[in-house]
């Protein structure tokens, strides 16, 4: 199966300081600036490129993420698009999406502070990709406060980024088995938790309840969070939980859910290995749940 995917729920403050009072006041031209066009990153080896001063292209939208050791960090879209970084991508670099990006970094010993920057990098981009006119009047809006306002003119109504909270639960039954399932979204052959977004009027565990039920026809218990992951798929944040299965019967509802079944972790192995599942990708937080479990059977083994 690989190498085991680091956990991408940390316990811990921000690595960029996002300097929410500097926003309105940043000299973003002296900025170093990610590159985002439609969704994917200027990268080079795994890793964003920093465009320093003096290396901007024209913009469509400059916002301040915030500062890192010294130096202010901006977001970028070219006015061009693509041919804006016409030179960085002549000179090796390349628009990564962010998901395979997201990967890369979660190999790298310094990767979980280009992981924040990308991630909010992005979430921002298509934000204002999305939200260019007032939801009220439909007026057209201007970003203010370093990007992270749009403001309708004709009304002075103000409107922020949203984030639309979704669970993923990784649900073992009482052989401590893992439910995989696959969804009529995913490709050939790829496996993962149920997940799915917050209703309004529910909590995070109703959700994880609601959700199994729905698809997959179970009951759980022992709901226990785990943690999160900013999921800029277009503005969610991935909440993690754990679930006890009450049965082992499983009902998939042949609309979101294709297919959904109990696998040991040597079953997982093999079936990976053989190449007839596919397992989340390294850098999101249902791999990490999924390698906790895994980890966790080993614990078991040599305790015993």
């Amino acid at each position: 199966m690989g190498g085991v995917s680091a956990p991408v729920f940390l316990d811990q403050p921000l690595l960029v300081d996002r300097a929410a009072e500097r926003r309105g006041d940043a000299d973003l031209a002296r900025a170093d600036a990610v590159v985002v066009v439609d969704g994917a990153v200027l990268a080079r080896d795994g890793a964003p490129v920093l465009l320093a001063p003096g290396e901007h292209p024209e913009a469509s939208l400059v916002a301040y993420l915030g500062a890192a050791d010294g130096r202010d960090l901006a977001l970028l879209v070219p006015a061009d698009g693509e041919a804006g970084v016409s030179a960085a991508l002549e000179a090796g670099a390349a628009l990564v999406p962010l998901r395979p990006l997201l990967a890369s970094l979660d190999a790298r010993p310094d990767g979980a502070r280009d992981r924040e920057l990308v991630t909010t990098a992005v979430a921002l981009q298509r934000w204002h990709a999305n939200h260019p006119r007032c939801a009220h009047c439909g007026e057209a809006t201007v970003a203010i406060s370093g990007g992270w306002v749009r403001r309708c003119e004709a009304e002075g109504r103000d409107h922020y980024p949203r984030t639309d909270p979704a669970i993923i639960v990784a649900v073992t039954d009482d052989q401590d088995r893992l439910l995989v399932a696959h969804a009529a979204t995913f490709s050939a052959g790829r496996y993962s938790h149920l997940a799915g977004y917050v209703e309004p009027g529910e909590s995070f565990e109703q959700a994880v309840h609601r959700e199994v039920a729905e698809e997959v026809g179970l009951a759980v218990t022992d709901v226990a969070y785990v943690g999160s992951q900013p999921w800029p798929f277009p503005a969610s944040v991935m909440v993690g939980f754990t679930a006890r299965a009450a049965s082992a019967a499983l009902t998939p509802d042949g609309v979101e859910i294709t297919d959904a079944l109990w696998v040991t972790r040597a079953e997982l192995d093999e079936a990976t290995q053989a190449g007839r599942m596919v397992l989340p990708p390294a850098g999101s937080i249902a791999r990490s749940l999924l390698e906790q479990w895994r980890q966790s059977g080993t614990a078991d083994v040599g305790a015993a």
